[in-house]
């Protein structure tokens, strides 16, 4: 009697011994229902590895124990020009010659679930588990994604005045500071504002790659390996940016074929590749002067929208206008993802992996339990990580807003003010400890 428990779910008796098997747990009694855990985790890891964008384009660590990965500020080098006999060198005269940038934790993990009632059937037909191991990687893959994104925007909107309430917030030479490119115009890009004519959206993607060059020149004017850079934009922007050149009308065919930048044509360039290549999957990227150009649907999600805090708090949703009082969206994680990602006009973003960390703790951990009150089984497939800004002039954000510059007076708010974001990355070191270690 004791071996036989009623399985109302299933229809059927199961032994004591299944129970055990099906809680997929180490060192239950063997048996195929041991093997939940295993295959499943490992599903929604593949699916998660495939969904993913923007983490493997920054710096990502594991970390094993702990909350805090430091990195070190290295300075500068200087240079006596002609070093005097008995002349003694000074050194670092900086707060934080030797001090480092601690990127943490957030303070809760993020996490996908679900309920089934006959985890047996999960094993054996595959096209069912599948599909929960797809939707688990991809809720996952989003949500990080999304909070990788935010601090690259964090990042080129931080500057050296970004802890100060004046409003002098003008960009100085040799400043730790990220680049704003701002110009009306790309509120067409990808028809972001949903009325823009071809024209408008072809002119809103050359302008996007003049930026490109522009921003490759602000990393070659400061030092900085000017390679291994990327820029994500919609995918409607991708695809205006694919089809430049190719015919709309037939004002566009007079004296021959039009020669598309993109369509592997030679004397245009040779970019991309011919127009039989649809470029339709998300993963499909172009090049254009050394940078890689990505999609993404989170462009269009989060920059559509005013992030609220967890507490309900709203980010960006002061004054009055449609890039104010609308968009408001619940968190994505902690406060410092929350943002006023409308009201600023964000559009596109451009960076180098150094630019922003992504921590991770020990991985993505799996878990189940049957519960014996619903005569179900609940599984849960959780991450616990962190991201912040490490290299800020290494990111450059592409907005619509006229007054989301790096300006002083009422017409040129500082971009980390419209954006109601929060200070983080430059602090006084020693006054508050945080991000310095």
């Amino acid at each position: 009697m004791a071996d036989n428990i009623a399985n109302l779910g299933f229809g059927r008796a199961a032994s004591g011994s299944d129970a055990l098997r099906r809680q997929g747990t180490t060192g239950g009694v063997a048996g195929e229902n041991k093997l939940w855990l295993p295959v499943w985790s490992g599903e929604v890891l593949a699916a998660y590895d495939s969904y993913r964008v923007f983490e493997p384009l920054v710096t990502a660590k594991t970390i094993s124990t702990g909350r805090v990965m430091e990195f070190p500020i290295t300075g500068t080098v200087d240079l006596k020009a002609a070093w005097g006999a008995g002349e003694e060198l000074e050194g670092s005269t900086t707060a934080y010659g030797s001090d480092t940038i601690g990127v943490r934790l957030d303070n809760r993990p993020i996490a996908a679930h679900f309920e089934v009632d006959n985890i047996d059937m999960m094993i054996s037909q595959w096209e069912y588990r599948s599909e929960l191991a797809r939707q688990a990687g991809l809720a996952l893959a989003n949500a990080r994604d999304k909070q990788i994104l935010a601090t690259l925007v964090r990042a080129a909107a931080e500057d050296a005045t970004f802890a100060s309430t004046s409003t002098a917030g003008s960009k100085s030479t040799g400043s730790i500071s990220g680049t704003i490119f701002t110009d009306t115009s790309f509120a067409s890009l990808g028809n972001f504002n949903g009325s823009s004519s071809a024209a408008e959206r072809t002119d809103a993607a050359l302008l996007l790659l003049q930026k490109i060059e522009e921003f490759h020149v602000f990393l070659q004017e400061n030092d900085i390996l000017a390679e291994g850079t990327y820029c994500a934009v919609t995918p409607q922007a991708f695809a205006d940016i694919r089809a430049l050149g190719v015919a709309r009308d037939n004002s566009a065919l007079l004296g021959g074929a039009g020669r598309p930048m993109f369509g592997g044509v030679a004397d245009a360039g040779g970019l991309g590749n011919g127009l039989e290549d649809g470029y339709n999957a998300l993963a499909d990227t172009l090049n254009y002067m050394g940078m890689t150009i990505v999609k993404s649907n989170h462009l269009k999600q989060l920059f559509s929208s005013n992030v609220n805090t967890l507490d309900g708090g709203q980010k960006g949703q002061l004054g009055s206008g449609s890039n104010y009082a609308d968009g408001q969206i619940a968190a994505i994680g902690d406060d410092k993802y929350s943002a006023g990602y409308k009201r600023a006009g964000c559009q596109a973003i451009m960076w180098k992996p150094e630019s922003v960390a992504a921590l991770s703790l020990q991985g993505m951990k799996v878990d189940t339990v049957e519960d014996v009150r619903r005569n179900t089984n609940f599984t849960v497939a959780s991450m616990m990580g962190g991201s912040g800004v490490i290299r800020p002039e290494c990111a450059a954000l592409c907005i619509s807003v006229a007054s989301t510059i790096r300006g002083t007076g009422s017409n040129g708010l500082m971009a980390n003010t419209h954006l109601s974001l929060a200070p983080e990355f430059v602090q006084t070191a020693g006054a508050s400890g945080y991000p310095f270690g």
